[in-house]
């Protein structure tokens, strides 16, 4: 009987004893990498250390296999700034959670994840999470910076990201860009992710040809302008957004607009735009379909929730289409198009759907609040401003207000170039506030009922 308690003991400790602070390298299996025997690998075959494992993780993104697993090691993998390289596909075992350590990434662009002009990447982590400490980056111990990213990507081809949780970094979720050497990246597919909690925006896009967003949820950013679930912004004149395509997104309490396209760094010379949402969500709060009276928090932030602007006159051809998305619950607009040239890119809605603007306070914005908003801030980039296409879409709105208000600053130039038609669900008679001098408006606004 006694020897049995013993055995019991023995096991019960050795359930219960903590963790070793760190794994030996798998100097054999290692060796079999190297040599080109073995095509999958265990990043735990290099070693894991509670405190940092970034040395092992670079040396087994570095080593070439073609496939790589993170496995699930009871604690984080915590490491330093990581570059990734081409030809390769990472897969996250469930429960992985790669967290950025405490007190480094002083640099104002170090990333948890980084490839610049790196090709055929794939990154798969159905229910692992990429983590870094936004708080600690916005506090006096760090330089102020906007990019510190959980993954960059920069001049990179053929790209895939899946099934991430990418939370609480010192800039985008995720960021995809051009570099010096490749001046936009190329073919890249993100899928089934989430970016909750980022500093600037969930989802930052600069330079992409034959890019796909598809199933995911952009939540939470604050901390630094444009504050975006999503935004697509070009740097310089020769970057491009050319077959752009977003689907099937939620994008929900993000600090800024939800939806953001804006071109002024492009001109005539720059590549025609061609960016396409579809069947996304945006709104406040987690819940669709809540009412007013839901919103207790007033002070909370939100801008549009479909935002397009900054188009020149010397600007790009093109088009930004928004087909069957829904705003609702936005902390501004439904959708506001600003600054926009009536005679380059064009702007289109289709079978898009607005409820409720103008859930948060903003008591610092006179303008005014209506579920659309066309709007000239600055006439310098554009003296013919407008150029908007309405098909088949809807407002819901308690609010006597306009269903639509064009608005200029510090001129009275007139929109140009309004058309189509919206239905309006209202308990008031539907109107439009089109300014002086308008030209060229061929749109309809009907009540549904009449």
């Amino acid at each position: 009987m006694t020897r049995y308690f013993l055995i019991v003991a023995v096991i019960f400790y050795g359930l219960c004893a903590p963790a070793e602070q760190a794994i030996p390298k798998d100097e054999q299996a290692v060796q079999e990498v190297l040599a080109g025997t073995r095509t999958t690998a265990n990043a735990a075959w290099w070693g894991f250390n509670k405190e940092d494992s970034t040395e092992f993780l670079q040396a087994a993104i570095d080593s070439g296999v073609p496939k790589l697993v993170i496995p699930y090691m009871g604690d984080p993998w915590i490491v330093r700034p990581i570059k990734l390289r081409s030809k390769l596909e990472i897969v996250f075992e469930p429960g992985v959670l790669v967290l950025a350590k405490k007190g480094e990434f002083k640099g104002g662009g170090d990333s948890l994840f980084s490839a610049i002009d790196e090709t055929d990447i794939a990154i798969r982590g159905y229910g692992a999470t990429l983590r870094m400490h936004k708080k600690d980056y916005q506090s006096e111990a760090y330089q102020k910076a906007e990019w510190r990213m959980t993954l960059r990507f920069m001049g990179c081809k053929r790209v895939l990201v899946e099934g991430l949780r990418m939370e609480s970094s010192g800039g985008d979720g995720i960021y995809i860009g051009s570099s010096g050497q490749n001046r936009w990246s190329e073919d890249v597919v993100i899928r089934n992710c989430v970016c909750h909690d980022n500093h600037r925006q969930g989802i930052s896009v600069t330079s992409a040809q034959n890019l796909l967003i598809e199933n995911c949820i952009l939540s939470d950013t604050s901390g630094t302008a444009p504050g975006a679930g999503i935004d697509l912004e070009p740097d310089s004149a020769d970057e491009r957004l050319v077959n752009c395509v977003i689907r099937n997104c939620i994008m929900e309490n993000n600090e800024g607009h939800a939806m953001l396209v804006y071109l002024k760094p492009l001109t005539s010379e720059s590549e025609p735009v061609s960016v396409r949402f579809e069947n996304c969500l945006c709104r406040m709060g987690h819940s669709a379909g809540l009412p007013l009276d839901a919103f207790k928090d007033y002070d909370r932030m939100g801008w549009a929730g479909m935002a397009v602007g900054a188009v020149k006159d010397d600007g790009p051809k093109g088009i930004v289409e928004f087909i069957n998305c829904t705003a609702e619950n936005t902390g501004k607009e439904g959708a506001k198009v600003f600054d926009k040239s009536a005679e380059n890119v064009q702007v289109r809605f289709v079978n898009c759907r607005w409820k409720n603007g103008w859930v948060s306070r903003h008591s610092d914005d006179g303008g005014p609040r209506v579920p659309i908003l066309i709007h000239l801030r600055q006439s310098e980039i554009t003296q013919k401003y407008g150029g908007v296409e309405f098909v088949d879409c809807s407002v819901y709105d308690d609010v006597y207000r306009p269903v639509l208000w064009v608005l200029e600053d510090e001129s009275s130039l007139g929109v140009r170039d309004l058309v189509g038609s919206i239905s309006v669900y209202s308990p008031h008679e539907p109107r439009m506030q089109l300014g002086p001098n308008a030209q060229n408006i061929d749109l309809k606004i009907k009540k549904v009922g009449e």
